[in-house]
């Protein structure tokens, strides 16, 4: 099997399939399909009915992307069946009690599992912890196909680094680390890949390497923001700007910049979660990474409270007031609402009796509905006690300080987490406070 799988897929002999078509997958999907035959699988029909009308269900992407592209968008596995070369790109994501969630995961092995020929190979996308491709994946490949791993067919590792909402890093402009069960299929897969990726392939050790990399990726962040997330309350208590503090030490060359906020997605929430599941499994208590999403986790409810605080601190009966958060998804200019801590900021202030409205221009209604049981309103309603700028969406920069006047007539506390209005005029009816 030496060279000859990337020479196939080069020469259209054979297929590429790339399974789970959200925010990972269909970039890469259609990355591929300009140069080699590929068929895009996932099981939300809905989303594939989409696809083929050139429409990203995700609506990262826009129409021109899909053109000049040979691709085949279906939701039947049956059309998997004459695939020699499957990308998995499904979501990973934790349960409710923090524990890695491999249903997905598992599910689409499963998938795979059915269809798999001898001389195939499977490469897994999604963050996972160490060992999880070939202890937890490759058995129910084998199991379902009666196939011997790295005998019948080869297995890799190739975590994905797309950022959403991000047009300047994209697909073919970060360095793609890639692995393979055996130095052939490492070869095949990183040749493969370097067929989309110009900025070139890091060819890593080991599965356990890449894999073990991607997830240190965003621990590393996660541990980091909790840092400045914890500065910012102990300096909230001496009363100093967080912005301000961070601005001066930012002088230093080698001081890293890092801002405090609410710390969702579903990257950099969860991936922690998986290295340290994993870690328990060994019989070491990770202590750091646990502190920091502790840190991170409860952001959220402080900054809800810290709002009822400076509402009670004004004067107002708290039983009547209102508050107005702009912005639900997880980061700013992107529709994803996955994983967002905006609901901890509503819950916190909602357990005070206070009503809560919600505003933002990408999110979808029914989504934010479906997901978290609460409805985003189309435009503010004004007469607000407080107003929280949770996402810097590009519609909310650069407003004039009588837009939040204008919202809160009887005076307020406008709480502006990332302190974009970090120079908002002192002598307003309305107290500011920002991280």
């Amino acid at each position: 099997m030496s060279m000859d799988m990337y020479d196939k897929l080069v020469t259209k002999e054979v297929k590429l399939a790339v399974i789970g078509l959200g925010y990972v997958g269909l970039p890469i999907a259609l990355e591929f399909a300009k140069r080699i035959k590929v068929v895009g699988f996932d099981i939300n029909q809905e989303r594939i009915d989409l696809m083929r009308k050139n429409i990203d269900p995700s609506k990262e992407l826009d129409e021109s992307e899909f053109e000049g592209t040979d691709i085949y968008f279906t939701a039947d596995p049956n059309d998997l069946k004459d695939v020699s070369f499957y990308i998995i790109a499904v979501p990973t994501p934790i349960d409710d009690s923090n524990l890695p969630n491999l249903k997905p995961l598992i599910g689409a092995s499963t998938t795979v599992g059915k269809v798999l020929s001898k001389g195939d190979y499977v490469v897994y996308e999604s963050t996972v912890y160490p060992g999880c491709t070939e202890e937890d994946c490759v058995p129910v490949l084998e199991s379902l196909s009666g196939l011997k791993f790295n005998e019948d067919f080869k297995v890799g590792y190739s975590p994905e680094r797309i950022n959403p909402g991000d047009k300047e890093h994209t697909l073919s402009s970060i360095i793609k680390v890639s692995s393979g069960s055996c130095e052939d299929s490492a070869e095949n897969i990183a040749k493969t890949y370097e067929l989309v990726v110009e900025a070139g392939v890091h060819r890593a050790a080991s599965i356990k390497v890449a894999e073990a990399a991607k997830i240190i990726e965003n621990t590393q962040r996660d541990v980091n923001i909790a840092l400045v997330n914890e500065l910012s309350i102990i300096f909230n208590r001496l009363g100093i700007n967080t912005y301000d503090v961070l601005k001066a030490a930012g002088t230093k060359w080698n001081f890293l910049k890092f801002f405090p906020g609410l710390v969702g997605g579903h990257c950099i929430g969860v991936d922690p979660y998986y290295l340290t599941h994993k870690a328990k499994q060994t019989g070491y208590h990770a202590k750091i990474i646990n502190s920091g999403r502790y840190v991170n986790d409860s952001m959220g409810f402080y900054v809800g409270k810290q709002t009822v605080k400076m509402i009670i601190a004004q004067g107002k009966v708290v039983m009547d007031a209102k508050v107005l958060i702009l912005g639900a998804t997880f980061k700013e200019d992107v529709a994803d609402i996955r994983n967002s801590k905006v609901i901890d900021v509503i819950r916190e202030i909602e357990s005070f009796s206070i009503a809560v409205d919600v505003v933002d221009p990408h999110a979808d209604p029914d989504e934010v509905n479906h997901e978290y049981g609460y409805r985003t309103k189309r435009e503010p309603e004004g007469n607000y006690d407080a107003v929280i700028l949770a996402v810097n969406h590009q519609e909310y920069k650069g407003l004039p300080e009588e837009y939040f006047e204008g919202l809160m007539p009887n005076g307020g506390v406008f709480v502006d987490i990332k302190g974009v209005y970090k120079n908002f005029a002192k002598n307003t009816k309305i107290d500011y406070w920002s991280l």
